[in-house]
């Protein structure tokens, strides 16, 4: 599933690409995605201009003239800007020409991806209305954490997973934070200290950083025709490392299950 590193760097692809340009047509190929593609799709947006691409949380905003295109990745969908000429591969369900030149079409074999046209300001849209902030924002600290976790049971990895309280922390970077912090991730959200949440927070926003960074996507690799997404590897310290020794003490990467959700850590690292 695309995580926010590789939502930001699909921003930062396609932007480039696309930004300035007009809406020559839309063809909506398979409108059966998570919700229906908006209907008239086509209508709404030929001859528009997109002036931006932005991301909240791990939602696409393609800012047009007048209201903006959300879309959502979902668990298998890409983003690729091809020649228009480029035959259509199975499962580009939708596609957006820019002239006669580049189209963007989005791939999603599990169709359950996002298109949704909103003419109204995206934040108050219902999907980013309660949406926490983003791990890069300054309201996004220790104090915060601690507050907000206050007699919370639940385990602290859950925690920081839940949307509402900070978006873009999904399972691979959970799992990294809470190593790099020395925080278990069953340990409930709520027993955990000040002091532990400021280096929580801090982990958290390098992780995500360290994975944009590692990113490495260039504007070529968004205009191949394969379908396959340009993200990349990054070096993990205990997610899908079970059984391997931990880099930081020697002892061995552990697995639970929290939450439905496979949980990496160190036994001796993480309390």
């Amino acid at each position: 599933m695309p995580e926010l590193p590789e939502v930001e760097t699909t921003r930062r692809g396609v932007l480039p690409l696309l930004g300035g340009r007009r809406v020559s047509a839309v063809m909506v190929n398979d409108g059966r995605l998570r919700q229906p593609v908006t209907r008239d799709l086509e209508t709404i947006l030929v001859g528009q201009r997109l002036r931006d691409v932005e991301r909240r949380a791990k939602y696409l905003l393609f800012q047009f003239e007048s209201g903006a295109l959300i879309v959502h990745l979902g668990m298998s969908g890409s983003l690729r800007v091809v020649p228009a000429s480029a035959a259509k591969l199975a499962h580009d369900h939708v596609e957006i020409e820019f002239g006669a030149e580049r189209v963007l079409r989005l791939r999603d074999p599990r169709r359950f991806g996002l298109v949704l046209w909103t003419a109204d300001e995206p934040s108050k849209h219902a999907l980013l209305a309660k949406l926490g902030p983003e791990p890069f924002d300054e309201a996004f600290c220790g104090d915060y954490l601690f507050d907000k976790s206050r007699g919370r049971s639940l385990a602290v990895k859950n925690f920081i997973m839940d949307g509402h309280v900070v978006v873009g922390v999904g399972n691979i970077y959970a799992s990294e934070a809470l190593f790099r912090a020395g925080i278990h991730p069953a340990r409930a959200a709520g027993r955990v200290s000040r002091a532990r949440y400021e280096s929580l927070a801090t982990q958290a926003r390098l992780v995500l950083a360290a994975a944009i960074e590692a990113g490495g996507t260039t504007l070529r690799d968004f205009m191949r025709n394969d379908g396959e997404p340009g993200y990349f590897s990054q070096k993990l310290k205990v997610y899908g490392r079970e059984g391997e020794a931990c880099e930081s003490c020697g002892g061995l990467i552990a697995m639970q299950v929290i939450g439905q959700r496979s949980s990496f850590y160190c036994g001796k690292c993480q309390r």
